[in-house]
């Protein structure tokens, strides 16, 4: 598709990755018109992230792609990390506990199978155009908009639009055209990634400590045995993926050699059929923009933050970047809010993601250890504290917001809003709608949802009771800005985000 030269738009998007492209469904859904322009001529071929979590399939709810995106996605059962003695030292897991969010803690997919549903729903938008091919090579800001000149194969053109969202990856064209630098979490450490058709069951050497009714089949195994640490991965339908630490002196390219990959995949799969689809090598690294926004343009997504891998969490940032944005960016269009709320992309998200990543470091290094003596040590020690974290779960290690659009001090504000699973099977958003929420625990004057009235079984009065609060007040990207009295939510939430006409609760 071609777009006229220096046609206007609200937002336009800079990658249209599964990040880019939830960027532009959330944007179009909310009446945005948005234009998302990529580099490459089609969606990447090949598999990259494999993991999301609970938050993300509500976004796609958010966003109108659920129904396109779930029946390629596998629920599965959590993380397990097990020692060099082959015992389990941590499992961060979800069998047998509640949903409070009403989906499954993980989910695994096909990044190519994803990346060409949310692009398929830009049609049924109306809002969303997409220019594939188109290399963006300077960006020209002003007051008012931002100039985004690209070429492709009919020659240069260009968009001009209210704000850019740059979600063009860990290499960011855009990140480098602004200077904007990265904050290195001192963390690098090299990796083999092996992708592959399976078509029969991984085998797993005898392993202790494994939880009760655990399927090894359908948990990320985080294998951190000193002679080579490895993770054994599951995926929808065949796909399965290994990762393998790279050991001191082994070369990328030998290692990426189809016989290494062969002998190295030989104890998983002891003749079970497979085809390798990529064997690749990369660096394992912590890296955080110093600036997220440069005026009217954002950074999301590897343009803003890498993570190591260890809790699957690396596209999961970058979707609540975008979250965090297209609510914030509606408000400013249609909702009468203050332009100065953009401001808080980075207060809110920046913690977020620090906390994850500072996590993720912290188990690579331990998962990374390559010293026998140290690595028993290692296992002694997390198994030591296994009491304090039992029940855990890699969605936990999000942070509740603390500082931004919330009504800091209140019981709840900043977490992540339950979804209860209604008495007909549907989620509570497909009954309540999106955008700001509020739910009290008695009749009120102001427009609301009464708690008590919910086919939730109780789950949302509970959760009001459990925080002794009258009503809270639930933001478009279902984190909690606060809980109290519905007149005060209200008002703080008005004067917050500086409204300028009247909003709908």
């Amino acid at each position: 598709m071609t777009i006229t030269p220096f046609r206007s738009c609200d937002v336009a998007v800079i990658g249209c990755g599964p990040v880019g492209a939830l960027a532009a469904n959330l944007l179009g859904r909310q009446g945005l018109s948005v234009v998302v322009l990529d580099k490459a001529p089609d969606h990447y071929p090949l598999p990259r992230a494999v993991h999301l979590d609970h938050e993300m399939m509500r976004l796609f709810q958010s966003a109108g792609v659920i129904d396109r995106v779930l029946p390629d996605m596998v629920a599965t059962d959590g993380h397990l990390h097990v020692g060099a003695d082959h015992g389990v030292i941590r499992y961060m897991g979800t069998i047998g506990r509640p949903r409070p969010f009403g989906w499954s803690n993980d989910y695994f997919f096909y990044q190519p199978e994803l990346e060409a549903h949310l692009r398929a729903a830009f049609a049924a938008s109306g809002n969303i155009s997409l220019a594939t091919g188109a290399d963006c090579f300077h960006l020209e800001s002003d007051a008012d908009g931002v100039a985004v000149h690209y070429r492709h194969a009919d020659g240069d053109a260009g968009v001009r639009a209210r704000w850019v969202i740059a979600a063009d990856g860990a290499r960011s064209d855009v990140r480098r055209q602004l200077g904007i630098a990265l904050d290195d979490l001192g963390f690098e450490e090299p990796w083999l990634v092996v992708d592959a058709e399976v078509d029969g069951p991984v085998n797993f050497p005898p392993l202790t400590g494994v939880p009760a009714g655990a399927d090894l089949q359908r948990l990320s195994v985080m294998m951190c045995d000193p002679c080579r640490p490895a993770t054994v991965v599951p995926g929808r339908r065949r796909h399965r993926r290994w990762e393998f630490m790279l050991l001191p002196g082994e070369d990328d390219a030998v290692m990426m050699h189809p016989a290494q990959v062969s002998a190295l995949l030989d104890p998983w799969l002891q003749g079970v059929p497979h085809r390798i689809v990529r064997a690749a090598t990369y660096r394992f690294h912590g890296l955080i923009a110093r600036q997220w926004q440069h005026g009217r343009v954002f950074l999301a997504g590897d343009a803003a933050h890498q993570t190591p891998p260890f809790f699957g969490q690396g596209m999961c940032h970058g979707m609540r970047d975008v979250a965090n944005l297209a609510w914030k960016l509606a408000g400013v269009v249609h909702g009468g809010a203050d332009e100065a709320i953009l401001s808080t992309y980075q207060v809110e998200r920046e913690p977020h993601v620090r906390g994850v990543i500072g996590a993720a470091i912290a188990a690579g290094r331990y998962i990374c250890e390559l010293d026998p003596a140290r690595a028993a040590a290692r296992d002694a020690a997390i198994r030591g504290e296994a009491a304090a974290r039992a029940g855990e779960t890699a969605a936990d290690l999000i942070p509740a917001i603390g500082d931004g659009i919330v009504m800091a001090g209140s019981a709840g504000s900043g977490e992540r809003f339950i979804q209860p699973v209604l008495q007909d099977g549907r989620l509570l958003d497909d009954l309540v709608g999106q955008g700001w929420r509020l739910f009290v625990g008695s009749q009120t004057s102001h427009p609301a949802i009464l708690a008590s009235a919910l086919p939730d079984d109780g789950a949302v009065s509970a959760w009001l009771a459990a925080r002794d609060a009258e009503a809270v007040l639930v933001r478009p990207d279902h984190y909690v800005f606060g809980t109290g009295r519905p007149a005060d939510l209200l008002a703080a939430r008005d004067a917050m985000i500086g409204r300028k006409r009247e909003l709908a609760a």
